[in-house]
Formats: structure tokens, C-alpha cells, sequence
């Protein structure tokens, strides 16, 4: 598919924050697919099919009922290797404005300018007064085209001096630095980047180590990209939203702004990112969550990092890659992989879930690539060209 060049395709230098142990010293329970009703023999076609038609896959982990039932990296891809979620990191940034509402800190009906009057034009427009949090969320802030930041510019001031020629809330435009102003104000109003905010609320509970995330030249977490997690890392993360935002019994993200997000709140099938044949990209659009075909919802980033989210099936596939062609890579999902799943639990079958593991184990990346791997120390930040995710 071929969606605007995207943030995170830049090779760009992070600042570090340490991570966190395991929850409960533990990772996601292991199963056979069988005894999750899922058919080994189906998850390999699957792999089998994507390894032949997406170029290039760089993992896959497979959640049913709650326990990872297959999972393998295309080598040099490993499991404990960070990865470049791009614009995957949106769905973060999400949650953590969903915190910061819970928390009493703002209100999704706030004023975008009620944060920052000190950045705004002499002279704001009445369309830039008018929006809202809820509009950076949705992706109807009112703009035409993104603006530009560089590293020489103030991002806040940038972003509140581009244009605003429609109506917030009524017109859908893919708009990565309006996922950075959402970064900004919870920062603005928690005194914490988005990353050490999410550690103890977010990251911490769900056993995510680590967690690294490029940051602004004003030293904020840049929101809209720069996530680097682990493969494990995106299918907890689903997981948190199927089970509607608890964890180990506790509820650490409000079921309503689960259900929120996760919906079709605004329609997108006449913007730039659904042209062409892609169904999947003009579904629906929730908080920072696309809506998918089959009842499912998801988050996304370039070149073909997914976290998609099956209530139907109670399931959540990870996948992370480096693809131009992302409908493509989902087509393959819902043509190969949905049929593995059944009611009840099946019959064991040692010799196909041996053959399945056969397969995972033997992938590699071709033409073998390496994503980059996260910097040390603080380095100059991001540039963030208009047009991209």
C-alpha cells in the first residue's frame, strides 16, 4: 500500500529512561493453539503464506483466551530485541491521555490553547480556539496539511501557527504532530513526559521492560512515534484492551475509555490514507485506534508494525515488520489466519503443532534487514517531515 513515507522510516537517535521488571516476575502463559481452539495446522499456513507474500516480516505472536499460542521472529529478528513501533506508538500515547482524564487531570472537551497561551498566535483563528482534545485524538484538528517540525523549531508553537481551514471535529486528516501536542499537554499537565507517566500506570503493571521513546528538542516524548517494545511488549498491550483495560484483576484503564477509543468515532473513507484498495484503512477511526474489517480494532505504525485486536475471537495478534504494502500484510491475516480459530479447544495434534514450531524456528528475513537499534544517551532529536506516520 502506499501510504505517505512515514515518521519512523528516519533513522533517528532516542533519549533513554531505564525500564521496568516483569509483572509478577513472569511472562504471558504459554498454550498449543489446540488447546486454545486454535489449528496449528492453519497458524502454519498462515506463516507460510505471509513469509511468501510480505516482504519483509520481522515477527509474529499469536494471543488466544490469554495465552501466547505461537510466536517466531524472521532472523536476525529476536524476542528480546527492541523495535521501532512508528506511529504504533499513537495507541500509547492514547492511553495515556485516557489515564490523565481518569486521573482528573483534563478533559478531552479542552481547549487545545487552554494549555499552551503562551505559544499561541497574536491573533488565533476561530477554528484554532475551537479545538479540542478530542480532535487531536480523533484526527479532525482542522488541518489541511501537518505542519513541519525540525529540530530548530519550538514543536508546540509550530503546530498552533499551521492553518486551520475547517471546522475541528468535522474533517479527518492522518496528522502525526497532532499526536505530539497530545504528548505535550499531558505533560503539560502531569509534569512527566508521556513515558515516565505510562512507567508506573502502563508499563510497569504489564511487565514491559524498558520501554524507550525518541523525544522533541524540548525534551518531549514524541508521541505520534519513537515507541521502541518488544514484540511481547504489543501483544500485551492488545491484550490490555481486550479484557476492556484490566490486568491481573485490576483495572488499570477505565472500561469506558477503552470501549471510546476503540470505536468508530469518525469516518475516514474519503481521506488520503484510504485511497486505493484498502479496506482497512477507511473503516473508521476511534482515539488513536483504526477501526479493521471483522469486528476488530487496531493499532498501526509504517512499514507494517501492528497490534490488531479480535474481540470476536478473543485474540490479538502482534506482528512487526518492514513492508511498504500494509493491506497487503493485513489481507493476509484475515484471508489465512481467521479460519484457525474455533469455539471450544480441539483435539491435540503433536505432529502439526511439531511441524508449526518447525516453521517458526526456521524464519528468516529476506532480503535479511536490521532495525536500528536504540542510542545511549541523548542525541540531537527527531526531524519530522510533513505527510508521514
Amino acid at each position: 500500500m502506499n501510504r505517505p513515507k512515514r515518521l519512523a522510516s528516519l533513522i533517528i537517535p532516542l533519549l533513554l529512561t531505564g525500564g521496568a521488571a516483569l509483572a509478577d516476575g513472569i511472562a504471558l502463559p504459554r498454550s498449543s493453539p489446540e488447546a486454545q481452539g486454535v489449528s496449528s495446522a492453519d497458524v502454519r499456513a498462515y506463516i507460510e503464506a505471509a513469509d511468501l507474500k510480505v516482504n519483509t516480516l520481522h515477527s509474529f505472536m499469536l494471543v488466544r483466551h490469554g495465552h501466547i499460542v505461537a510466536e517466531g521472529w524472521w532472523k536476525p529478528e529476536a524476542a528480546d530485541k527492541p523495535h521501532v513501533m512508528h506511529s504504533l506508538s499513537k495507541s500509547f500515547t492514547s492511553t495515556a491521555v485516557g489515564l490523565a482524564v481518569a486521573e482528573g487531570n483534563l478533559n478531552i472537551d479542552d481547549h487545545v490553547l487552554k494549555f499552551f497561551p503562551e505559544d499561541a498566535p497574536a491573533e488565533p483563528s476561530e477554528n484554532l480556539k475551537a479545538m479540542r482534545v478530542r480532535d487531536l485524538l480523533t484526527m479532525t484538528c482542522g488541518h489541511e496539511t501537518e505542519a513541519k517540525f525540525t529540530p530548530e523549531t519550538p514543536w508546540v508553537k509550530t503546530f498552533l501557527a499551521q492553518p486551520v481551514p475547517f471546522k475541528p471535529g468535522t474533517h479527518f486528516q492522518y496528522n502525526t504532530p497532532g499526536s505530539y501536542m497530545l504528548s505535550a499537554i499531558v505533560t503539560k499537565v502531569t509534569g512527566q513526559t508521556v513515558l515516565d507517566y505510562l512507567k508506573p500506570r502502563l508499563f510497569e503493571p504489564l511487565g514491559i521492560e524498558n520501554p524507550q521513546w525518541q523525544a522533541s528538542p524540548q525534551g518531549i516524548s514524541c508521541g505520534g512515534f519513537g515507541l521502541f517494545i518488544r514484540t511481547e511488549d504489543i501483544a500485551k498491550f492488545g491484550l490490555l484492551y481486550l479484557q476492556k483495560g484490566t490486568w491481573n484483576g485490576k483495572q488499570l484503564l477505565p472500561a469506558s475509555w477503552v470501549a471510546t477509543a476503540t470505536s468508530k468515532l469518525v469516518e475516514n473513507a474519503d481521506a488520503p490514507s484510504a485511497k486505493g484498495n484498502k479496506p482497512d484503512w477507511r473503516a473508521g477511526y476511534g482515539f488513536q485506534f483504526w477501526q479493521c474489517q471483522h469486528g476488530a480494532f487496531r493499532g498501526d505504525g509504517a512499514n507494517g508494525q501492528f497490534c490488531i485486536v479480535l474481540p470476536e475471537q478473543d485474540a490479538v495478534i502482534a506482528i512487526t515488520a518492514d513492508t511498504r504494502d500494509m493491506q497487503a500484510e493485513i489481507n493476509v491475516v484475515w484471508d489465512k489466519l481467521l479460519p484457525a480459530f474455533h469455539a471450544n479447544p480441539m483435539a491435540p495434534n503433536a505432529a502439526e503443532e511439531s511441524k508449526l514450531r518447525e516453521t517458526l524456528a526456521g524464519l528468516k528475513a529476506h532480503p535479511a534487514v536490521t532495525t536500528t537499534k536504540p542510542a545511549t544517551q541523548k542525541m540531537a532529536p527527531p526531524v519530522v517531515p510533513a505527510g508521514t506516520k
